[in-house]
C-alpha cells in the first residue's frame, strides 16, 4: 500500500510541476530508495524603488515642417526641465519620433490633407519615486502633452529573489519531511531541484493627474509593494 501511495502522490507532483518553464539547478541522480517529488514556492515582499515613464509631445500644424519644428522645440524643453530637476543623462532614452499626414474625407470626394502630426516621445528612469510626480508636473508645464505608465518595478530584485529561494527550499524540505513521517521514512537527500518563476515587472498603471479647487494638486504616485515568487520543483529520496 505503501508504494502504491506513493506512486500516486508521485503523479500528483508531477502533474502540478511546470517542466517547460522550469530551469535545470542540479544534476540528476539515481534513486536507490523511494522518490517523492515536491512543489514548492518562495514569496518576498519589496517596495519598488524605480517608476519607468513615457512622456512626450504632440504637435499639429498645416506643414510637416512646422510640426516637427514644435515637437522639436516642446522635446528640448522637457529635456532641459529633466536635467535640471537631477535625472541624469542615462535614465533618458528617445523611444518614437513620427510624423503623420491628416486628412478630411467629405462625402463622396477624395480625401483631403489639412495638416501633419508629429510626435517624439522619450522614456524616462525615475530612481526617485516620491520625486517623479512633481516632475512629471514640471514636463507637462514645459510642453509635455502625453504621459503613460508608471511601470514600476525593483531596480536590482536578486537579493530579493535570493531570499525567495531560500524559502522555497526550506517549504519544500519541510513538505518532503512531513510526507516522510506520515509513511514512516525519511528524507535521505535532494535528488533534483529545478527553478521556474522569477521577477516580472507588472503592466504599467495610469498616472493619476489630480485636479484640485484652484491650484492642481502634484500628480502622485504611490509604490505600493510588489511580490517576487520563486517556484521550485524538487525531487527528493526517501527510505
Amino acid at each position: 500500500m505503501k508504494q502504491l501511495f506513493l506512486v500516486a502522490l508521485m503523479i500528483g507532483a508531477s502533474a502540478l510541476a511546470s517542466p517547460a518553464a522550469a530551469q535545470q539547478t542540479s544534476i540528476t541522480q539515481t534513486i536507490a530508495g523511494t522518490r517523492l517529488d515536491i512543489n514548492a514556492t518562495g514569496e518576498v515582499g519589496r517596495v519598488p524603488d524605480v517608476a519607468v515613464i513615457s512622456a512626450g509631445v504632440v504637435s499639429r500644424a498645416s506643414t510637416a515642417t512646422a510640426a516637427l519644428s514644435d515637437s522639436a522645440d516642446r522635446m528640448s524643453r522637457v529635456l532641459a526641465a529633466l536635467k535640471a530637476a537631477g535625472v541624469a543623462d542615462r535614465d533618458v532614452q528617445t523611444s518614437n519620433v513620427s510624423l503623420n499626414p491628416e486628412y478630411r474625407y467629405p462625402q463622396d470626394q477624395a480625401p483631403q490633407l489639412v495638416g501633419y502630426t508629429a510626435s517624439n516621445n522619450v522614456t524616462i528612469r525615475f530612481r526617485d519615486i516620491r520625486n517623479a510626480g512633481k516632475i512629471l508636473d514640471a514636463l507637462v508645464k514645459q510642453g509635455a502633452n502625453q504621459i503613460n505608465g508608471p511601470t514600476l518595478m525593483i531596480d536590482k530584485p536578486e537579493e530579493a529573489l535570493d531570499e525567495a529561494r531560500a524559502k522555497a527550499v526550506a517549504v519544500g524540505r519541510a513538505r518532503a519531511d512531513l510526507y516522510a513521517r506520515s509513511l514512516g521514512m525519511r528524507v535521505v537527500r535532494v535528488v533534483t531541484v529545478n527553478e521556474s518563476g522569477g521577477y516580472a515587472p507588472p503592466p504599467p498603471m495610469p498616472v493619476a493627474m489630480m485636479a484640485a479647487r484652484g491650484e492642481r494638486d502634484q500628480t502622485k504616485i504611490v509604490p505600493g509593494e510588489q511580490k517576487l515568487e520563486v517556484n521550485l520543483a524538487m525531487t527528493f529520496e526517501l527510505q
